[in-house]
């Protein structure tokens, strides 16, 4: 259900994979832009996806989106997913999460807190801390990302095996719609 429900969501706004395949600016990626992985859901792609785009949505810098595309083209993780995961950080929860990567790294560095304004991150001086924060979360997220989505992938096949298994044994025990209904009145 799920899965069908982002293959849909997918559809409507992600432009056909073979639309792109054909595009005259992309030929010179030559045979890499026909690799499965980009396009469709397995856990291996989905996984390498998120870990490729939390990643780049930590990265501090414009074009966030294009980087993203390049590491999910070459590490073959699902492209659509890689480039939406990059969105995390926008223009409304960049503040709130960029001053939360300074407080990292100035822990991190042992550093004293100073203020944190867009001139004083332009100007370099709370540069350094600002930076390791983003590559420390940005490591923290992308690890987790694909991990976490290799767990859960990997307890839903079984749930669904350990469903049918069950049903097997049990054959009652599934609800079966073409049975016939009895109105009988007890």
């Amino acid at each position: 259900m799920a899965k069908k429900l982002l293959q849909k969501l997918l559809n409507k706004f992600v432009p056909d994979h073979n639309v792109i395949k054909q595009h005259k600016n992309l030929q010179f990626l030559g045979d890499k832009l026909h690799d499965p992985n980009l396009w469709h859901l397995n856990r291996s792609s989905v996984a390498m996806a998120f870990a490729v785009g939390l990643f780049c949505a930590w990265i501090p810098t414009p074009g966030q989106m294009a980087i993203a595309a390049v590491g999910a083209f070459y590490l073959r993780g699902n492209l659509p997913i890689a480039i939406a995961l990059v969105w995390i950080t926008n223009p409304v929860t960049m503040p709130p999460l960029f001053y939360f990567a300074y407080l990292v790294g100035l822990s991190v560095l042992n550093l004293p807190a100073t203020s944190f304004s867009l001139d004083a991150v332009l100007s370099g001086d709370i540069l350094f801390p600002f930076l390791t924060g983003c590559l420390l979360i940005g490591l923290v997220c992308a690890t987790t990302g694909y991990f976490g989505i290799n767990y859960f992938w990997h307890y839903h096949v079984a749930k669904k095996w350990a469903d049918r298994k069950q049903t097997r044994k049990n054959p009652s025990s599934k609800k079966n719609p073409f049975k016939a209904v009895s109105y009988d009145k007890q």
